[in-house]
């Protein structure tokens, strides 16, 4: 008898990717699931004996479908699959009744070893895995979810280096333009004034910058958090942005070209502005970005005035070769 599982991912390329690495000799009915209210609907149907749950999510994220789980005893074996790798994301699922996690990208070998772990994983002769419904993907949601994997990356070494707890949001990906770039900041209030750094990269085929936007209320805290003096002086400030984004830039771009099978070159960090506000920063700035693909993050550290955006504006010239790179998570 077929095991039902579902899949519950609000990235097309990682439900497709998760679907494949099942094991081909497994016996399942799968069921997918865009978000984690839909996959709470599905569980409640008897879909998921066996689920698979991503924890950043619309609707409801994975930390919310873990605690109704847990307060409705609904009869199900959860396994988190995210790009948030911090060991205090581990211990929560935990805490809230996930089996065990595994970080995206997700293989084949992983799957099969946790599901054998656990003993779940049950062979029948003559039957394999169900054919499971086509998934169409596009190129902006597979590179959210490449963004999602490399975030993170980010948030994970962040977290070591400070002892704290990233908040993780949805990556926001467009392909836009100049004009539209401060629309992409979602979580930068208008009356709010931000100092910003860019950083250069450029790869095989793919080159662009990297902004980071750090809140001016944050600089306070993070000083604190990094155990420098004076953390109002001018110097301090500057301090704080550049060891910022030589983690949080360094470590997302790392995540890109693991996924994407390259590397990139980093230029030295830029500052291109001091206690402005954002439409102020994009137009002094207009004339170094043209059409762009835009990848923005908001980074938030729990229990602290903390937050900044990071942005990474790709050339359009390297939307042929991004493509190229990421046909092959689309097959």
């Amino acid at each position: 008898m077929s095991i039902p599982v579902l899949i519950c991912d609000d990235s097309a390329l990682a439900r497709k990717q998760m679907a494949r690495t099942l094991p081909k000799e497994w016996d399942v009915d799968i069921t997918f699931a865009n978000n984690g209210a839909e996959g709470i609907e599905a569980i409640r149907a008897g879909k998921g004996e066996v689920v698979f749950l991503d924890l950043n999510m619309p609707v409801m994220d994975g930390y919310e479908v873990l605690q109704t789980i847990q307060q409705e005893d609904l009869p199900a074996l959860v396994i988190v699959v995210s790009g948030d790798i911090q060991i205090k994301a581990h211990e929560r699922v935990k805490a809230l009744g996930a089996l065990d996690f595994i970080q995206k990208p997700v293989s084949a070998d992983a799957i099969s070893n946790i599901l054998q772990e656990y003993g779940i994983l049950t062979i029948e002769l003559g039957d394999g895995v169900a054919d499971s419904p086509m998934i169409e993907v596009d190129l902006l949601d597979a590179c959210r979810e490449v963004a999602n994997v490399a975030m993170g990356r980010a948030a994970d070494l962040l977290a070591k280096l400070l002892d704290v707890f990233v908040l993780l949001p949805i990556p926001n990906v467009n392909v836009l333009e100049v004009s539209e770039l401060t629309m992409t900041l979602k979580a930068t209030e208008e009356h709010s004034t931000v100092s910003a750094l860019c950083q250069g990269f450029i790869g095989a085929g793919i080159a662009g910058e990297a902004l980071l936007l750090f809140h001016d209320s944050s600089f306070k805290d993070m000083a604190k958090l990094m155990g420098l003096a004076n953390p109002e002086d001018k110097n301090t400030e500057i301090e704080v942005m550049i060891d910022t984004g030589n983690v949080l830039i360094g470590a997302f771009l790392n995540g890109i070209s693991e996924q994407l099978h390259m590397k990139f070159s980093q230029s030295h960090p830029v500052v291109l502005g001091r206690h402005c506000t954002v439409n102020d920063l994009i137009h002094d700035n207009s004339e170094k970005w043209s059409r762009t693909l835009a990848m923005e993050i908001n980074y938030r550290i729990e229990g602290h005035d903390i937050q900044c955006d990071l942005l990474l504006l790709f050339t359009e010239d390297s939307l042929p070769t991004l493509n190229s790179k990421l046909g092959y998570l689309l097959d």
